[in-house]
């Protein structure tokens, strides 16, 4: 298989799946290293192909038209992460990424794609177990999420549980 067919294969193996695919199962399944895969995945995405790289693995972002979708800033300390992503996800949120705005190097984005109460306690205990401090710990606690609700309800609930919790970065 030529560099192209394999690039055709990647493209049609994340079209097909709805859950990320990992990149060692694509470097295993083409018989070459998860390195070709990364760089077959930049060249898929210089080409115009939106595929995200998620903790998770690699997907294509999907239309998500029928879903509104918002950036909110918030404000906490590293103890209330899990409180924090899980009040959105309660209301039936999801937590596309987290961003925060470094002095030096400017916006950063993290791609979070946190939809279940399994996304989260699996997120926290990755935090622990590669002891990582997240993103907000850079900004004093401050950072923005892009979340995406079904309807305008559900997003009104996120903000006041985060309003009322003192996590919502009011105007």
């Amino acid at each position: 298989m030529n560099s192209e067919e394999r690039r055709n294969y990647i493209k049609n193996a994340l079209e097909k799946k709805e859950e990320p695919l990992k990149g060692h199962i694509l470097a295993e399944d083409l018989g070459v290293t998860r390195q070709i895969i990364v760089k077959d995945i930049a060249i898929l995405r210089a080409a115009g192909v939106r595929i995200i790289a998620t903790p998770k693995g690699y997907i294509i972002s999907k239309d998500k038209s029928n879903r509104i979708q918002k950036v909110i800033a918030l404000y906490h300390k590293s103890e209330d992460i899990e409180d924090e992503l899980s009040t959105i996800v309660k209301f039936g949120g999801i937590i596309e990424d987290v961003i925060i705005e470094h002095k030096l190097y400017g916006e950063i984005r993290g791609v979070l794609m946190i939809k279940t109460l399994f996304d989260i306690e699996n997120f926290v205990s990755k935090l622990k177990e590669y002891e990582a401090e997240p993103l907000c710990i850079l900004t004093g606690g401050v950072h923005l999420h892009t979340i995406s609700v079904e309807d305008e309800e559900s997003l009104k609930n996120i903000l006041l549980q985060l309003k009322e919790k003192k996590y919502l970065v009011s105007d």
